[in-house]
């Protein structure tokens, strides 16, 4: 099931400022935190070298940049976030997608690569994996991709048949080529899957709740991504 939703829904779903469950997922953990603290500390004592050395400008002008650089720890993940949402907003057009889950499984991925001596000097690469928990979703017309996500608990209860909503959006408006799809949500578990939160969350529970009355059926897993009519949508 595709539901076609309004600019003005699209631009509440996908918010212009981070939300705060957005700016917690960016916060990151202590080393990034730290990054930030020194790259603060480095922007105060550039800006008081540099008034050193060509004097003092205007105090108030002096006075923000010391308040805007001494707080790049603070407004940083704002920031970021909010240039992820705008990767999101950039897409014309979007629906609200449900289906059901078809599998879920655990597999290991590659997540970066180090370069590192080993006791005899040589340089060998040293892999950092993550076990992830991918969701394969698909709906009655064909349509189908898998959700992955780090490896939770919470995510033990996810079983086939449960119904699987999330956001689609497209630069076409009969959404056929599909650019990008948010996070995943399990309304009979109230659990989300994913890794950045893209979405106004509570705005797309109560979408999902106005739409609980028709439900996805699927008889079998699809043979190709087709839709009703003869036309396909693809994901890429």
């Amino acid at each position: 099931m595709l539901i076609p939703l309004t600019p003005g829904a699209l631009d509440q779903l996908i918010p212009r400022i981070a939300t705060a469950s957005q700016y917690r997922y960016v916060w990151g953990k202590s080393r990034e935190l730290l990054q930030r603290l020194l790259i603060s500390l480095l922007i105060v004592v550039s800006i008081w070298i540099v008034s050193l050395v060509f004097g003092h400008g205007a105090q108030g002008i002096e006075l923000i940049c010391y308040i805007v650089g001494g707080l790049y720890w603070f407004w940083a993940p704002i920031y970021v976030a909010s240039l992820r949402n705008a990767q999101y907003r950039r897409y014309a057009y979007g629906g609200f997608w449900r289906g059901e889950v078809l599998d879920v499984y655990i597999t290991e991925e590659l997540i970066n690569e180090e370069q590192r001596a080993n006791e005899y000097g040589e340089l060998v690469i040293i892999e950092n994996c993550e076990r992830r928990v991918n969701v394969e979703v698909a709906d009655d017309e064909g349509f189908n991709l898998t959700i992955q996500a780090p490896v939770k608990r919470l995510y033990k209860s996810i079983a086939p048949g449960q119904t699987a909503e999330l956001l689609l959006l497209s630069q076409q408006a009969d959404l056929d080529r599909v650019a990008k799809v948010s996070d995943l949500y399990l309304p009979q578990l109230n659990l989300w899957v994913g890794e950045y939160p893209y979405l106004r969350r509570d705005l797309f529970q109560d979408m999902s709740r106005r739409f609980a009355g028709s439900s996805p059926q699927i008889s079998s897993a699809p043979s190709g991504p087709k839709r009703q009519g003869g036309g396909q949508r693809r994901y890429s």
